[in-house]
């Protein structure tokens, strides 16, 4: 059972960005104390384990960070912990594994989550690729540079144009925008305290959002992974610091501590394409999670997709035969607005996921999916415990 989520106002990586003078593994441990704090009733010797992802493990956010920020953050000592890392889907996995411990019967309460602070933490910083992944052809030279795979993907299928990319982008902007003006995202926000040239401040918003954006303007935006191109700053994620952590606890647990659930998930799944089109990734995991939980993709409601590229979503879209702007995708808006601190957004996803479920006991299954770096998707199928069928079997 997913029993509650927060995370970091999402920052611009960079030394203009918000976070740069702060740490990535104290980014981490904010979300964790943010999580005791809402959830009183949890003691903390209760929790199993703490697992946080990070897809650059080096510096402040190396040193085995589910270790390290359960320690920073106050729990006891007899609370183990470790790092994970699927590059984008950190998090996501973070969930799935410690999930999938919870259904085995073996941990009744953990906290899962991810950290990526870019602006310290470029992707692939240090990074040393196997020669062999380019001298037999295993991997395109470009597929590395997921600008690059997001080129390809427009390549592949014509039909997924610049402006549907533009439009997709514009929208997710004007959704954030709208959903902060309704105080939907907030509640989940934990405050951070930042040091700046000019004293200490406090972090409450996400930082990157343009909700002025209009087509005209992202009509004049370069296209720097190629000239000519059509993946642009203004239908892709930015580059982007912060971090999430979420509780899960098995029925019995949460009944036992008297905390509250959220979600139930009823089926994930991971699968495999090619790196150089690795955006298509979440296509077939949802094939499988939905295969899994025998559903069909008209049983979803409500899908939370990682937009770290206006084409990727719409690839995915198209696939399932759904609309550019249906009113159950990103109905908050999505990364192109609020950022993708890579290893962290999986949680992102799933937070408002359920603050969405319980807006709408109408809907019973949602979906959270993205796509992964090196080739890769991943989904996670979650039911709704304040939908009216809710535990009276599929």
């Amino acid at each position: 059972m997913f029993v509650d989520g927060v995370r970091t106002p999402f920052g611009r990586a960079g030394e203009k960005g918000m976070y740069w003078n702060t740490r990535a593994d104290d980014l981490a441990v904010k979300t964790i104390t943010g999580l005791l704090e809402r959830n009183p009733s949890l003691p903390p010797a209760r929790v199993d384990d703490v697992a946080i992802a990070a897809t650059t493990q080096q510096g402040d956010q190396g040193l085995t960070l589910g270790r390290t920020a359960a320690i920073l953050a106050g729990l006891p000592m007899s609370v183990p912990g470790f790092a994970i890392d699927r590059m984008c889907a950190g998090a996501m996995t973070a969930v799935t594994t410690t999930g999938s411990g919870i259904g085995f019967g073996q941990y009744d309460v953990v906290i899962a989550g991810g950290v990526e602070h870019m602006g310290r933490h470029p992707m692939g910083l240090d990074a040393d690729p196997n020669p062999r992944f380019l001298a037999e052809k295993l991997v395109a030279a470009d597929a590395l540079n997921m600008g690059n795979t997001a080129e390809r993907l427009h390549d592949r299928f014509p039909e997924l144009t610049k402006e549907r990319a533009d439009r997709f982008g514009m929208l997710s902007q004007q959704k954030v925008q709208a959903a902060y003006d309704a105080g939907h995202i907030q509640p989940d926000l934990v405050p951070v305290a930042l040091r700046t040239e000019s004293g200490w401040g406090l972090a409450t918003e996400d930082e990157g959002r343009r909700p002025e954006t209009t087509m005209e303007g992202l009509a004049t935006l370069k296209t720097p992974f190629r000239p000519h191109g059509r993946v642009t700053a203004g239908n892709a994620s930015p580059l982007t610091d912060g971090a999430t952590a979420a509780i899960l606890a098995s029925s019995d647990a949460a009944k036992e501590l008297g905390l509250s659930t959220k979600m139930r998930m009823v089926s994930f799944a991971f699968a495999g394409v090619e790196p150089e089109v690795m955006g298509i990734g979440p296509i077939p995991s949802t094939e499988k999670a939905l295969k899994r939980a025998g559903l069909d993709i008209s049983d979803i409601g409500l899908f939370e997709l990682n937009e770290a590229f206006a084409v990727q979503v719409l690839s995915f879209l198209d696939h399932f035969g759904i609309a550019d702007d249906d009113e159950r995708v990103n109905p908050w808006g999505g990364a192109i607005a609020i950022g993708h601190p890579l290893a962290a957004s999986g949680v992102r996803l799933m937070t408002q996921l359920a603050r969405q479920f319980e807006q709408r006991p109408d809907v019973r299954y949602g979906v959270t999916a993205m796509c992964v770096g090196l080739g890769q998707g991943g989904t996670v199928i979650w039911e709704n415990p304040h939908h009216k069928r809710y535990g009276k079997g599929r």
